[in-house]
């Protein structure tokens, strides 16, 4: 099951009648929140280097939206599950090109690129995700009720 469906099925909502433009729609959505969350997860964590330097939230954002795959590959190597040749492998991916994404000298890698890389991220840390997806199917379906009224 992919996550859009699991996440609509937490909501009670039926996609079986959803086209694949829909489904398509629904699953960018989906990436668009995880990564929303994920960030405010990395700027919790370095929130004392953000402070130290006296970063504004201007600031602060910019430094998360340029490291934030080099974040996600970084902690991914910090659960020694998998090591940069394995991540370029399970990613398909040359490993120079790992490197240079975990160095932050690459900070632009393609959509396909990071979804294959928070694919493994949530193979190594599924109760992070698990929280993640809990609280945006929570935030989507306050929303729904909202809505309703």
């Amino acid at each position: 099951m992919t996550t859009a469906p699991a996440i609509c099925q937490v909501l009670g909502i039926d996609t079986q009648g959803f086209s694949k433009n829909e489904m398509a729609i629904l699953e960018a959505e989906l990436f668009a929140q995880l990564c929303e969350k994920l960030k405010k997860v990395i700027k919790k964590r370095h929130k004392d280097y953000f402070h130290l330097l006296k970063f504004d939230i201007k600031k602060e954002n910019a430094v998360i939206e340029a490291n934030f795959i080099r974040c996600v590959i970084n902690d991914i190597l910090s659960t020694e599950e998998y090591t940069l040749a394995g991540i370029a492998y399970h990613t398909d991916t040359p490993e120079d090109v790992i490197y240079e994404l975990a160095m932050g000298r690459n900070t632009a890698p393609t959509l396909f690129l990071s979804t294959k890389i928070i694919a493994l991220h949530r193979s190594v840390r599924p109760s992070l995700y698990y929280a993640v997806m809990n609280k945006v199917a929570k935030e989507y379906s306050a929303k729904i009720a909202g809505d309703q009224r």
